[in-house]
């Protein structure tokens, strides 16, 4: 008979295994070429280290990857029925596509009007007042019925709901208006994606409600905006500045906050309760919140929340910067950090921490860096 020591030597030894973390994204053209794509890249590597595991690069489209990988995705994954937890992604994982865009953020104009498999109508009774006065629409005739409602307060916000950084909107006034949008649209792709009708404000200030959880952390902030101009001359994202603390949403509200900023987070906690009342099967380690406050056509102050991004987003830098930040000294009450994107030549200051440095293909040269101090 074999003694202990005999018997474990006899054994194959059992190697640990280390997950990988890898980029996933389906995008293609200017994508490979340019700043998302290294961005996104920084961002796996950062995460591959605070949980100690290894980067693998990004994922094969064939599917020829390491088993049980931890994904980077650059867009909300949809997996009906799917296993994968917040431990097994930085992003989100939605049971359907439309529950990734804007087209949940308002309920339907009537009972039975047309909607995607899926839709919860429980959403919307959840959500109510952390939205604007709006609906979703995906018909043509409940598109002029949504619309003659919201135009008795005055103009109408038309939203599609894949639009990123308010590209896709426009103001319609008036019938005609409508229907040009909806002949643009068509009828197969209203049916498809949707269309979100909403009051129009002005004079408005977007406030950014969000929550990352990572290597064991939960990491809660608010923060800014602030706009810059690309080489178009065009007003784009110019990067974020954020206020970031240690635990889940509800720990905002202890920071000495002015009272519209305090609105501000209880409306996005409403509305990121309401999601996992409505679908269950979501699930999302980044949930980021864009909050407007502005003025209707009456001259109100109103806020509600515009949409929701469960997946890695502009401001994704200064998260990762504070998930490192707490992992190095726990005691840290709060940080500021910000994600800064400059288009053009430009230096690097002192101190930061670049996530691109380079021509990107599509925008020529660009900056990206992330600055954190101690709140």
């Amino acid at each position: 008979m074999l003694n202990t020591a005999e018997a474990n030597a006899a054994e194959p030894a059992v190697v640990p295994t280390v997950r990988t973390v890898l980029n996933q994204t389906r995008r293609t053209g200017h994508y490979h070429g340019g700043h998302e794509a290294a961005t996104h890249a920084e961002i796996a590597r950062r995460l591959a280290r605070l949980h100690g595991y290894v980067y693998g690069g990004f994922a094969d489209p064939a599917g020829a990857d390491p088993g049980n990988p931890y994904l980077v995705p650059s867009d909300t994954l949809v997996e009906a029925g799917g296993t994968r937890s917040v431990h097994d992604l930085f992003g989100g994982l939605v049971p359907c596509q439309f529950v990734a865009t804007k087209a949940i953020s308002h309920g339907l104009v009537r009972p039975d009007a047309a909607a995607p498999d899926g839709w919860a109508p429980i959403f919307a009774a959840a959500a109510g007042d952390a939205v604007l006065a709006g609906y979703s629409v995906f018909e043509p005739g409940d598109a002029r019925r949504a619309a003659r409602l919201l135009w008795q307060s005055g103009p109408v916000r038309a939203k599609l709901v894949h639009g990123v950084a308010g590209r896709g909107q426009r103001v319609v006034a008036d019938e005609r208006a409508l229907d040009a949008l909806l002949d643009e649209l068509g009828t197969a792709r209203l049916a498809r994606e949707g269309l979100v009708l909403e009051e129009n404000l002005e004079e408005v200030t977007t406030v950014s409600v969000g929550q990352v959880e990572a290597a064991g952390q939960i990491v809660s902030y608010w923060g800014t905006q602030r706009t810059t101009t690309d080489h178009l001359r065009q007003t784009v994202y110019g990067g974020s500045d954020l206020r970031l603390v240690p635990g889940p949403l509800g720990r905002l509200r202890d920071l000495p906050l002015p009272p519209p900023i305090r609105h501000a987070i209880s409306q996005a906690c409403r509305y990121d309760r309401a999601a996992d009342l409505a679908w269950p099967e979501l699930r999302a380690s980044r949930r980021n919140y864009d909050v407007a406050f502005g003025k209707n056509p009456a001259g109100v102050w109103r806020s509600g929340v515009l949409e929701q991004s469960w997946r890695i987003g502009g401001a994704s830098g200064a998260e990762i910067a504070a998930l490192e930040a707490f992992a190095a000294d726990p005691l840290l009450p709060s940080i500021r950090a910000s994600t800064v994107e400059i288009y053009g030549p430009a230096p690097v200051p002192e101190g930061v921490v670049v996530y691109f440095d380079g021509i990107d293909a599509q925008n020529g040269p660009m900056l990206k860096y992330v600055t954190v101090e101690r709140a």
